[in-house]
């Protein structure tokens, strides 16, 4: 098994000042994923409650002579810390910079060492600042790289994340809606989202003595569309919500107003836009986000980063 890469200028920037900040406010740990075409961040896929998260980049975009070589077809999975994982990257910048060196890169790759008073090898991943007439070694220890059999659970929960809801609704302004759900947590833990086929977001929070909630109305709509019933404008959000649920063009689902401020951290990642939409029988509340060619509105399918939710009531829909 064996893994050795040069991280390219715009992958460390996209990792450093994007990726790694965002991944630190989902979860602390981290599955590395790597293949012989993408290099992938994964948490809670194999288990636990919290957030799901998925940051899957073409490998030629964080790396430039990527070697990988395993007994499971190329592909080798381990956990890391993501806090260490960024200080080292950090360090190995600061290095770099500090050499003056043209030619200095950063190479990462997989080795086995002893630790200092064991006497068993420990797997680290190394970050090795190399320059013309010297190198610096930093190791950031992971866990022992994911057997075949947790790598091929890996895979599967990873291909059951891809799956898409039906209805997707487009939400640009994510500052807004950040500032919505700080709002929202003062008032109460659990958040009732519904998503309708005309383009409606529609967000509430209950307790026993109030309920405040907010809507954001015809969105940019991906996959099933319907046009809105007439007259619907004289109606109140709720009314709308439910007559949409109940005529199958409409989802609603109560998640952790918790999870929902987490996954709205990876703003720190800078998306162009986000997309909402609730799975089939709303199984969990999926966050979607898009991120531009530079300086084009042409999607950057050699990125994606996507969120999804666990659904804390069983929701309500066909």
């Amino acid at each position: 098994m064996k893994f050795k890469a040069f991280l390219t200028q715009d992958g460390v920037h996209l990792l450093d000042k994007r990726f790694l900040p965002a991944l630190d406010k989902l979860g602390r740990i981290c599955h590395v994923y790597l293949t012989p075409d993408h290099a992938m961040f994964l948490q809670n896929l194999l288990g636990g409650d919290g957030v799901q998260s998925v940051a899957q980049f073409n490998k030629d975009v964080l790396f430039r002579d990527y070697r990988i070589s395993s007994q499971n077809a190329g592909r080798i999975a381990f956990a890391v810390d993501v806090a260490l994982l960024h200080r080292a990257l950090r360090s190995a910048l600061t290095i770099q910079a500090q050499a003056r060196d043209d030619t200095a890169a950063i190479q990462i790759k997989l080795v086995k060492k002893l630790p200092a008073g064991s006497r068993d090898p420990a797997p680290f991943l190394t970050f090795e600042t190399k320059g013309r007439v010297s190198a610096v070694v930093q190791d950031v220890p992971i866990s022992k790289p994911l057997p075949r059999d947790d790598v091929q659970q890996l895979q599967s929960a990873l291909e059951a994340a891809q799956d898409l809801p039906q209805t997707l609704v487009q939400v640009q302004d994510l500052a807004q809606l950040q500032s919505l759900v700080d709002r929202l947590r003062n008032v109460g833990d659990l958040l009732t989202v519904a998503i309708t086929q005309y383009g409606d977001l529609h967000l509430q929070v209950s307790t026993s003595l109030i309920t405040v909630g907010s809507e954001f109305r015809r969105l940019r709509v991906l996959g099933l569309r319907a046009d809105p019933p007439i007259g619907d404008r004289t109606l109140s959000a709720p009314t709308r919500t439910e007559m949409a649920i109940q005529k199958g063009e409409g989802l609603s689902v109560q998640v952790s107003l918790k999870h929902l401020a987490k996954s709205l951290q990876c703003h720190l990642a800078k998306p162009d836009c986000a997309f909402y939409g609730i799975a089939p029988q709303g199984a969990c509340l999926t966050v979607i986000f898009q991120f531009f060619i530079p300086g084009t509105r042409l999607t950057d399918k050699s990125i994606s980063f996507y969120c999804r939710l666990p659904v804390l009531d069983p929701g309500s829909g066909p």
